[in-house]
């Protein structure tokens, strides 16, 4: 298959609008956008400088937060000049980019919440064996896979649509580059991509969701059995933040793409990707702040130092 792309770059709408709507949304992007960030290093920083918080559950909290912070990097200054009117065009190459970026990290969170999952998993219904089975070099071989599968499986993706013909409208109908607005513009045939498109979300997003699914039935029935509402409450509340963002993020990401074909409506899937990308990475702090207690203990130790 030849790459015959005759359009250099692409123009990004954004949101339709008066100025004074564009600009307020930009304002509230990039509010939101600084909270994720300062958020996310506040956690890792957090879990560095407080040693209590040095386990598997913790680590991976860390590296969902680090991806947090460059999966909005990767679109929300962009949708911001945007929305601002002064930097609307993206070029072919920096397009299929941020795809890439985007739909990488994205795969590679699926991961990291199914390796959570099965951490609090091992924790809750096998305590005894916990420290054996999630030692330091098997949490460190999750986090890894977990990388490498999310960007492997989407290097391929990317690849199928950077060889996409377009010969037509450059204008996208989104803040970002979505595989669906790049399907909708190709003046070539898409159903390879769009096959591609639905296999590999099969594979990272139902799998990973299925993994979670399944830990949490088996972290659901062992609370359960816990005689003491006191036990059952100390378990729950262990993963009680981490299901709470499962909730979210599958939810959502289900929605966007494990689909045979691409959507009709390109509205809605900008009004559910500003959910994934901007709204999503904001709420997981506050989401672990305030759902788990050691973390607002460690929290509240590290403002009472002198």
């Amino acid at each position: 298959m030849g790459n015959h792309t005759s359009v250099q770059e692409f123009i990004l709408l954004g949101f339709p609008g008066t100025w004074y709507f564009r600009f307020s949304l930009s304002v509230v992007f990039s509010v939101m956008y600084a909270l994720t960030v300062i958020g996310n290093v506040s956690i890792i920083a957090l879990v560095w400088t407080t040693a209590h918080l040095h386990t598997p559950m913790y680590y991976f909290l860390c590296n969902l937060s680090f991806l947090e912070i460059w999966y909005t990097t990767s679109c929300v200054p962009k949708a911001v000049g945007v929305l601002l009117g002064n930097s609307q065009a993206i070029s072919f190459t920096v397009c299929i980019l941020q795809l890439f970026l985007l739909l990488s990290l994205g795969s590679t969170e699926c991961f990291l919440l199914a390796v959570m999952a099965y951490d609090r998993y091992l924790a809750i219904c096998h305590p005894l064996r916990y420290s054996s089975l999630m030692s330091n070099t098997f949490c460190s071989q999750l986090s890894f896979g977990s990388w490498l599968g999310g960007f492997l499986g989407i290097s391929v993706l990317a690849f199928l649509v950077s060889r996409l013909s377009f010969c037509g409208s450059n204008i996208i109908n989104h803040f970002l580059c979505d595989i669906d607005s790049l399907i909708a513009l190709s003046c070539t045939d898409t159903r390879l991509v769009e096959l591609a498109t639905f296999f590999v979300s099969i594979i990272v997003v139902v799998a990973s969701c299925a993994v979670t699914l399944i830990s949490y039935i088996y972290i659901i029935s062992t609370i359960l059995n816990i005689r003491s509402a006191q036990g059952q409450r100390k378990a729950f509340s262990t993963c009680s933040a981490h299901l709470t963002v499962v909730t979210i993020w599958f939810g959502s990401t289900i929605f966007l793409y494990v689909k045979p074909s691409a959507p009709n409506s390109l509205d809605m899937n900008k009004l559910v990707s500003s959910f994934t990308t901007i709204i999503t990475p904001l709420l997981n702090p506050f989401i672990y702040t305030l759902r788990n207690r050691e973390v607002k203990r460690a929290l509240g130790k590290a403002f009472n130092r002198p």
